[in-house]
């Protein structure tokens, strides 16, 4: 049975520091079949996933290192560089993306919200399988022209984030974090 210290040493390993093997399809599948099971208002399934895996990996960092340099004709080597191992380092990239076509009784707020909570989950279905992952998102996530024209969404998606998976090559180092006690308020009525 999963435990709340099983929970509390959830933590991302940064991608440059993820290597092979990723995880067998078998192990994928597993992680994806935890990673579903979130809050999901009116059993929309608001979501689907992309793999980036193999020869994929470097044809999307070409694509996203040319569309940095269209956006940013000065961007720097090691922008460009960081961009491409974004994509190249990690032996997995999942593409998490929310489908937020019209919907008369869920609002698109909810359905992006349920897809959120899936990449959550991956992280920590990745982490029990005994690999490491980093959710990140920057300016392709906002991106149209690459979401559109080199992922393949449609006009009604949007790209929750990307979930880098791996071996990690260190141990992801523990970050301070929030104190609770201090964030929690008591509602009195009005």
């Amino acid at each position: 049975m999963l435990t709340l210290t099983a929970l509390d040493q959830r933590r991302s390993t940064p991608t440059r520091q993820l290597a092979a093997p990723g995880p067998s399809d078998d192990q994928l599948l597993r992680m994806l079949r935890t990673a579903v099971r979130v809050p999901d208002h009116g059993k929309r399934v608001p979501f689907r996933f992309l793999r980036i895996a193999d020869q994929a990996r470097t044809a999307l960092a070409d694509a996203a290192v040319a569309r940095l340099r269209a956006r940013e004709p000065d961007a720097s080597a090691a922008q460009i560089e960081k961009l491409r191992s974004r994509f190249t380092q990690p032996p997995l990239t999942l593409a998490v993306i929310a489908q937020q076509g019209p919907d008369e009784s869920i609002p698109a707020e909810e359905r992006f919200a349920t897809a959120a909570c899936v990449c959550l989950l991956l992280l920590q279905a990745a982490q029990a399988e005994g690999f490491g992952a980093q959710w990140l998102t920057g300016w392709l996530a906002y991106d149209r022209p690459f979401l559109e024209g080199v992922l393949g969404l449609t006009s009604d998606e949007r790209l929750v984030g990307t979930i880098a998976i791996g071996t990690p090559q260190v141990q992801a180092p523990e970050r301070e974090r929030p104190d609770p006690a201090a964030l929690l308020q008591d509602w009195t009525g009005a």
